[in-house]
């Protein structure tokens, strides 16, 4: 059977090639160059530096390696077993290989910035489904294998961004029909599913517009990194089980901790998406409760709640805000009850359901230890960081954009005045806190604009220093 790196290196051969040989063309490069051969030799270096990331260089690792591009050139892989390829070297220090763009990744690069193409994102697309081979190939993916994944995503995005060159369906900052970009900040406001499907004809988003829109959001790098691992161990699994391989057993339920306002929702509402397009809950949508809507207060009724919002939430994903609540109150209390009762639905669902307990840190703690079934099914915590002044001066600034007002430097001045003398204690609103900010600076400026009489377009939309409450 074919391994999965040979049907990636093979397709990222037949993307590139034409597109190398046109840019070839352009330059009047010698008459028949050959391109598929300069493609062919990056797949190869593509997949030895992800076969070298964890230094274990793996007999399936290696003979994946060498009967993929034995016959693509004529070198010593063409009989060569795995001993030979360790005593060769021929993967020994390629890791490097991908800490920087390539010669081919700049020539795209160039091309792309020069024509107003997109082939680099053929490239991306294709150097990361080699890189998802190289890990598939083991049966539990190394931490540093996606690592290096996420950081190599990272490297050939952020060179696009500075070559301008940019993601299929969007445009260059300030091409014409560019507009403003959609407000996906962290702690904004998205409608969340209370029980209902995705709309049945709607198909699963994109991965990488997920990703594009998690890396979009304001701050939280921790948090991007922990969901884009997720993502990429997902995929791994995913061809895996295409390929018939075996998958090691792993949990996807999760806990978020962190202060309110910190974009725990936004974030689990994308990670929802993100499960459906790859396949591991069927509907995708999010649906969100608390201890308010699971603990009844009469014996036999909690159970029944428990059961409603869980089967509510099948084929998407559960939130459950200030789980801990439910781990607290006397010997009269149903909260146990409420814990007891998830738990046994999360093992009856295991194949429909994802859950992410959400809350403070140290009392997150204490809901994992109330029930001895709570440790194993969530093995992954993702804490979620409080926004530096930087950050929420930020997010303020998008408010004011997505509402259609300006703040001058004096006024920015002002709010980041403002945010720095906040108590940066437990419960600190983050977001919420911009949010609260936005909102009394509106209604200063609207009780600042009615004693003028007839208004400029420009004074209805600007935001002043004077519109900031001075720091208390």
């Amino acid at each position: 059977m074919r391994s999965p790196l040979a049907d990636a290196a093979d397709a990222f051969v037949a993307d590139l090639s034409p597109v190398l040989a046109r840019i070839a063309a352009r330059a009047r490069m010698t008459k028949g160059y050959p391109a598929a051969g300069d493609v062919g030799l990056e797949a190869y270096n593509l997949a030895a530096a992800f076969i070298d990331v964890d230094q274990l260089h793996t007999d399936d690792e290696l003979l994946a390696f060498a009967t993929t591009f034995a016959p693509r050139f004529d070198t010593v892989l063409q009989h060569a077993t795995p001993a030979d390829i360790r005593r060769a070297e021929l993967v020994k220090d390629k890791r490097a290989w991908i800490a920087e763009p390539s010669v081919l990744l700049q020539v795209l690069l160039g091309d792309d910035h020069r024509q107003g193409t997109t082939n680099t994102w053929a490239y991306y697309h294709g150097a990361l489904a080699i890189a998802h081979a190289v890990t598939a190939l083991d049966a539990r993916p190394a931490q540093s294998e996606l690592d290096a994944i996420d950081a190599f995503r990272t490297m050939v995005l952020e060179a696009m961004d500075r070559w301008e060159v940019p993601r299929p369906g969007t445009v260059r900052a300030g091409a014409p029909g560019g507009g403003p970009a959609p407000d996906r900040r962290a702690g904004a406001h998205h409608p969340v599913a209370t029980g209902g499907a995705a709309e049945p004809e709607q198909p699963p988003r994109p991965l990488e517009d997920l990703l594009a829109e998690l890396d979009a959001l304001v701050g939280l790098a921790p948090v991007k990194a922990e969901v884009r691992l997720v993502a990429n161990l997902l995929q791994v699994q995913r061809l895996r089980r295409q390929r018939g391989l075996p998958v090691a057993p792993s949990s996807h339920h999760l806990v978020f901790t962190g202060n309110p306002g910190t974009g725990k929702t936004t974030v689990a509402r994308l990670l929802a998406a993100i499960y459906r397009t790859l396949g591991v809950v069927a509907r995708g949508h999010l649906v969100e409760t608390d201890r308010s809507q699971l603990v009844a207060g009469f014996v036999g009724q909690t159970a029944i709640q428990v059961r409603r919002v869980v089967e509510s939430a099948l084929g998407g994903v559960l939130l459950i805000d200030e789980a801990y609540a439910l781990a607290r109150g006397d010997e009269r209390d149903f909260g146990q009850e409420a814990i007891d009762t998830l738990v046994n639905l999360i093992e009856n669902h295991r194949d429909e359901l994802v859950v992410i307990a959400a809350g403070y840190p140290d009392e997150m703690a204490e809901f994992i230890d109330s029930n001895p079934g709570l440790r194993s099914r969530f093995p992954k915590t993702i804490a979620f960081p409080d926004y530096s002044t930087d950050e929420l001066v930020a997010i303020f600034g998008s408010m004011c954009a997505r509402s259609g007002y300006s703040c001058d430097a004096p006024a920015t001045d002002a709010v980041r005045a403002w945010l720095d003398v906040q108590p940066r204690d437990k419960g600190f609103g983050n977001a919420r806190l911009a949010r609260n900010l936005f909102e009394a600076v509106v209604a200063r400026q609207a009780s600042r604009i009615v004693t003028i009489s007839d208004p400029t377009n420009e004074q209805l939309t600007s935001l002043v220093a004077a519109d900031i409450s001075p720091p208390a």
